[in-house]
């Protein structure tokens, strides 16, 4: 069983191994696509969007030539749009470029609405109910993630890009314990407890972090077939 797979940013490239060693211990990172043997995985950054979608065929094209991968995983933001849209995208985009994924592979989406750090957000344990900062206090009466699906949370007025609001206000919910959190340094939010609270959340609220569920459910799905 191995697996290729792409991811957009700097944040994903750290979060998915780190994920990948707590729940499928039994999978191990090559460092050259043309290196899997069994049981292993290879993944890389497509650098955000748009270039992804230039990566994405061109990984198609690695995964029909080693032959050797039972999926191929995509990990992107939903960004602006539905998750449904995003992968309609991009599946138009592979087939406007006229490659087509080899049959022994399955292709299969991971898409973070809006964005990984809306993922992170899930965590109730550092959701602090009476906060000191002016800014996350003002964040919190727009919208309390605690309680409400943070999937569903619209942008705050003085941003352009609900993304970036998601960041912002991620960045604000940690400084509350004095944690710092980066794309380039997303450590605070990959730990092993961290990841169980999300999970814990999804479990919890059914109907919460739907685009997490369906990462979760793909990591069953493999481990039945190890």
């Amino acid at each position: 069983m191995n697996l290729y797979i792409i991811v957009e940013g700097e944040a994903e490239l750290q979060a998915y191994p780190k994920w990948l060693g707590y729940t499928l211990p039994q999978l191990s990172q090559v460092d050259d696509y043309r290196d899997v043997t069994h049981n292993n995985y290879y993944i890389f950054s497509g650098g955000g969007i748009p270039s992804m979608y230039n990566h994405i065929v061109n990984a198609i094209k690695d995964v029909n030539a080693v032959e050797k991968y039972a999926y191929f995983i995509i990990c992107i933001d939903s960004e602006e749009i539905s998750v449904e849209r995003r992968k309609e995208k991009v599946l138009d985009f592979i087939k406007a470029e006229g490659v087509k994924l080899i049959d022994s592979c399955e292709l299969k989406f991971i898409i973070q609405h809006r964005c990984m750090e809306t993922w992170f957000l899930g965590n109730r344990k550092v959701y602090k109910r009476n906060p000191q900062g002016e800014t996350f206090r003002a964040y919190s009466a727009f919208y309390n993630v605690e309680k409400d699906d943070p999937e569903l949370m619209e942008k705050y007025d003085a941003f352009k890009l609900t993304t970036h609001f998601h960041q912002s206000y991620l960045r604000e919910m940690l400084k509350e314990y004095n944690i710092r959190y980066s794309k380039s340094n997303p450590k605070a939010a990959l730990k092993e407890t961290y990841f169980d609270e999300i999970v814990k959340r999804v479990l919890d609220e059914p109907s919460h972090l739907n685009s997490f569920s369906v990462f979760l459910a793909l990591i069953d799905e493999i481990r039945e077939k190890l």
